[in-house]
């Protein structure tokens, strides 16, 4: 049975292909009474969105999406929200030697082993398309956990192609979006910007690192001890195409420390408020936010299509030869990080709705 259904008392089920009518979500969960901004949700669409600069896919779609049900007069229902989103710029037919062909890094074959039939026209349902619903589904979620509870996400990109952007004292979403590539730092940015229309321009695609930020997340978030909060967060954002790794904290440096490093003390500030002195841990203790920033990176890998000739095989087994056409992005980070500030907000508020049904305080 798919799987297209992510979250428990929050919950948002993904519908579409990347080439059919119109790709959408079903939200359910959403108390009544709560008051919804249509304009955010476009925002958020808007840094999604395909065709939105040279450095992403010129695919061009508006990304409008329109709400069929669950929200009136601009407050929730309590019912499920439906969002559909329109594919108006769809180019099926560079698609059509590819129906035969398994290519290359791809969920072609894999989807063929597993379901027999597929819609090859632009990776059908694998595509990031369907994560349009995604973020609109992520603007709501965001919402809420801001007005209810202060929550403040911003993810941006930290590397592409190993070229790493400083650490800096402050990053806001105005600044990461002040580069053409979601990268808050100047110099990193433009060495970025040339590194992805030179792989564009050969036909090739890069890789690279997203870092998120979570900010003003109240302690006590996380379920033991299945539903740790590290684990809920990697759980939805491993569903994200091209991701292959995350690390929270320290990540993996922390296998290079010794504890008396690692430990986060803790003490209480002049208000009382209990804090700790650093954060290794990177906000998560025991699978259960502690009030700090919560702060981890996902690795993502080079987009799968590319023009350069490459060795495959169709379905009948032969060897072929096969130059991708279509439309894609030579580097999938620009667009991704409004993806991931949605599937981290889905997956706070599921974890703060469990909350207020787990105690009486």
């Amino acid at each position: 049975m798919a799987e297209n259904t992510l979250g428990k008392l929050f919950r948002i089920t993904s519908f579409g292909e990347s080439h059919g009518p119109a790709v959408g979500v079903v939200i359910d969960g959403l108390p009544s009474g709560i008051d919804i901004d249509t304009e955010v949700i476009r925002q958020q669409l808007r840094r999604r969105r395909p065709g939105q600069s040279i450095y992403t896919t010129p695919r061009n779609e508006a990304d409008e999406f329109e709400i069929l049900s669950g929200i009136y007069n601009g407050l929730t229902l309590g019912s499920p929200v439906c969002i559909v989103i329109q594919n108006q710029d769809q180019r099926s037919n560079d698609y059509d030697e590819l129906a035969q062909i398994y290519r290359p890094g791809h969920a072609d074959y894999t989807y063929s082993a597993k379901y027999g039939n597929r819609d090859h026209r632009g990776g059908g349902r694998s595509s990031a398309r369907v994560t349009a619903g995604w973020v609109a589904a992520g603007a709501i979620a965001e919402q809420v956990l801001k007005m209810y509870v202060g929550v403040e996400i911003v993810a941006w990109v930290d590397s592409v192609y190993g070229q790493q952007c400083p650490q800096l004292p402050s990053i806001s979403r105005s600044i990461v979006d002040a580069s053409a590539v979601r990268c808050p730092d100047p110099e990193t940015s433009s060495r970025i910007e040339k590194l992805i229309e030179d792989a564009k321009n050969e036909g090739n695609s890069l890789g690279g690192v997203i870092n998120c930020s979570i900010r003003n997340c109240p302690a006590g978030l996380g379920e033991p001890v299945f539903g740790k909060l590290n684990a809920r967060l990697a759980h939805s954002l491993m569903n994200l195409n091209a991701v292959k790794g995350i690390e929270f904290g320290e990540g993996f440096e922390a296998s290079k420390m010794k504890g008396s490093h690692m430990n986060d003390s803790f003490y209480k500030d002049e208000s009382g408020v209990m804090k700790t002195k650093t954060n290794h841990s990177g906000g998560i203790q025991g699978g259960i936010s502690n009030g700090q920033e919560i702060f981890y990176r996902l690795a993502f890998k080079p987009t799968s299509t590319i023009s350069l000739q490459q060795e495959t095989v169709n379905k009948q087994g032969e060897n072929v030869i096969i130059n991708s056409t279509g439309r894609h992005d030579p580097c999938v980070l620009p667009r991704a990080v409004p993806i991931v500030e949605s599937l981290t907000a889905i997956t706070l508020l599921d974890l703060w709705l469990e909350n207020k049904t787990g105690s009486i305080k």
